[in-house]
């Protein structure tokens, strides 16, 4: 075992004690139950609970991803921006399909969406430029607001036992339904 393997074995893993997420008692909207972790997470005092990694694939199916911020969720979607010409813009205008990972790990939760990432009017995308802190009274056109319209989503509640509770959920032609993630022991 390398020097590096014994000290990364050695870091502390989740505080304690952790929540529980219980799979007999799951909302039927994967979104209720986003919220109430998010909201839990800004409650907190958790740093940026907003913050999420987002995977784009390139033109030859070489997945990306980098860390961007959640902006809202509405009935469009789960909103987050960029450059129309950034190499995510580029990739999203090729493959829409994405997924973003969101963790919050003072209660030792992740959760990914992934869905479809729809550019949202122009009006939206420029009242979003507007609000950063960089803008400086200069509409940009190529910036853009993005909904990411779900269809799958994965909560996961780690265990000290390390015997993780995943709920995935998949949007059908009946609506949302879930079931819970074996995670193989070891």
């Amino acid at each position: 075992m390398s020097d590096l393997e014994q000290r990364l074995r050695r870091l502390p893993a989740f505080p304690h004690p952790l929540p529980v997420l219980d799979a007999a008692v799951l909302p039927d909207d994967p979104t209720v139950l986003f919220r109430a972790w998010l909201d839990a997470a800004i409650e907190s005092g958790e740093r940026q609970p907003h913050a999420m990694a987002t995977a784009t694939v390139r033109a030859d199916g070489t997945p990306v991803a980098r860390t961007l911020i959640l902006k809202d969720i509405d009935a469009d979607g789960y909103h987050f921006s960029t450059h129309r010409s950034s190499r995510k813009g580029r990739e999203l205008a090729l493959r829409p399909r994405t997924s973003m990972l969101f963790f919050w790990r003072e209660f030792g939760r992740q959760v990914r969406v992934t869905g479809e990432a729809v550019p949202l009017d122009d009006a939206a995308s420029q009242r979003d430029w507007e609000g950063r802190p960089s803008y400086t009274g200069t509409p940009n056109p190529d910036w853009q607001r993005y909904a990411l319209r779900p269809d799958e989503f994965e909560f996961m509640q780690a265990r000290e036992d390390r015997q993780h509770t995943r709920i995935e959920y998949r949007v059908g032609p009946d609506g949302w339904r879930h079931d819970a993630v074996r995670t193989p022991a070891g």
